[in-house]
């Protein structure tokens, strides 16, 4: 659903941006533009192209859905370690087992409701969730939590908000595999959307 409109309108900005003559400021405009529509309101302070890549630096405003407190923190936390360039993102890896398998039933239950008939095609599966780049032990884990019913209740049940980002993604990914979001996976991820703050 997303994707049909936003891939679309991706190769629709990247003619535009090959074949202008102002493609540094078209650049500019168009990050501004699309970030306002997150209800970011940014401005690109600095643009360079290096090699294969585009360098771009930005300003940040406190988006519209963010409250006070919540920007506060942030602009507190970065104040407090600005050098810091590595992250304290909890990996899958540095999980400890039960938090492993939660992950693992939670995106088993993002494919379960996904798919209406609850018959799950894991030869099909499997590679699309490779390319979202899921651990190899956790396709496992996700392969083996496939064959119990899941409840949503019982896995966000005491979740921790790192958790919860972690899988949020990853769930994102797998509701739109088939490009279509449907009320169950979006109760779900509205639920780890939540348990996030």
């Amino acid at each position: 659903m997303l994707s049909e409109i936003v891939r679309p309108l991706v190769r629709t900005q990247i003619r535009l941006l090959a074949n202008t003559k102002a493609t540094r400021s078209t650049l500019v405009s168009t990050i501004a533009q699309w970030l306002s529509y997150l209800g970011v309101r940014a401005a690109v302070t600095n643009v360079n192209a290096k090699s294969n890549q585009i360098q771009v630096s930005l300003s940040v405003c406190k988006p519209d859905s963010c409250d006070t407190s919540d920007w506060q923190k942030i602009i507190n936390n970065l104040n407090e370690s600005p050098q810091k360039t590595s992250t304290s993102k909890l990996t899958y890896l540095e999980m400890n087992p039960k938090q492993q398998s939660k992950l693992q039933r939670l995106l088993a239950y993002v494919i379960q409701v996904g798919t209406p008939d609850n018959n799950v095609d894991w030869d099909t599966l499997y590679p699309q969730l490779q390319e979202i780049s899921l651990d190899d032990n956790m396709l496992l884990g996700i392969k083996s939590a496939l064959k119990v019913p899941q409840s949503l209740d019982q896995l966000m049940e005491g979740i921790e908000p790192e958790l919860a980002a972690i899988a949020l993604p990853f769930a994102v990914s797998i509701s739109f595999l088939d490009r279509h979001v449907n009320p169950h996976e979006d109760r779900t991820l509205t639920a780890l959307f939540n348990a996030m703050k």
